[in-house]
């Protein structure tokens, strides 16, 4: 069985890392990320005052019969993915990203070990993502842009379904005891999945109060 290897270097480890990823994904088009194997030759060293830099060095390598085949997508998918990657990478989480596109979004999933620190309590660094790559998508591609959703491990349909079920409790409360309930402070995102909830609840109106990053929803009964 053959092996791809290559050697990179940056000024630290992890973008010695990912330049090692980037030359291996020219050569194999579409190989997995979590397959590949680093070895840390040096750690590199920033000298004093500037003076004796070295730069961090690594070996990465893959089986090729890991590589996979070419990935069919998009140029602005792949560079929503590229983006993605190296995210992931900044947070340590080594795993690999899959894309899927249709007319109105690209959703990418992380695959991986360890995907908690990606994800963050409650979600919050997994938003602070998708809304830093949707800033980028529309700066860049005014005219080519779309939606890019962010999930890895189910995440978003289980936080979604969760705070639904909140929601609809929320209301029935509201209603029974006739008077307003806040609802814990939540992401920009979270909010919207509980106002769209209760849009056609009968009984209840929603409303979005508090400064960030501790707004939160208040359900509120009719008269």
């Amino acid at each position: 069985m053959s092996e791809l290897q290559v050697e990179a270097t940056g000024e630290t480890v992890g973008e010695a890392k990912w330049a090692a990823l980037r030359e291996l994904q020219k050569q194999q088009p579409g190989l997995d990320k979590s397959a590949v194997r680093f070895q840390v030759v040096t750690e590199g060293e920033r000298g004093l005052l500037g003076v004796g830099y070295a730069p961090a060095r690594v070996v990465a390598s893959i089986s090729d019969t890991t590589a996979g085949e070419p990935r069919d997508e998009s140029p602005l998918a792949g560079e929503v993915r590229e983006l993605v990657e190296r995210i992931a990478d900044a947070t340590g989480v080594t795993g690999r990203v899959d894309v899927r596109e249709d007319d109105e979004a690209i959703t990418l999933t992380v695959a991986g070990p360890a995907l908690g620190m990606l994800i963050g309590r409650p979600g919050q660094t997994f938003d602070a993502i998708q809304y830093l790559v949707n800033a980028i998508v529309y700066r860049r591609h005014e005219d080519d842009r779309k939606l890019v959703v962010v999930d890895a491990a189910g995440y978003r349909a289980r936080r979604q379904a969760s705070l639904e079920a909140l929601a609809v409790r929320s209301a029935q409360r509201a209603v029974q005891d006739g008077e307003a309930v806040e609802l814990d402070p939540m992401t920009a995102i979270e909010r919207k999945i509980v106002h769209l909830r209760l849009k056609e609840f009968a009984g209840v109106e929603t409303s979005s109060e508090g400064t960030e990053p501790n707004r939160f929803v208040v359900v509120n009964p009719l008269d």
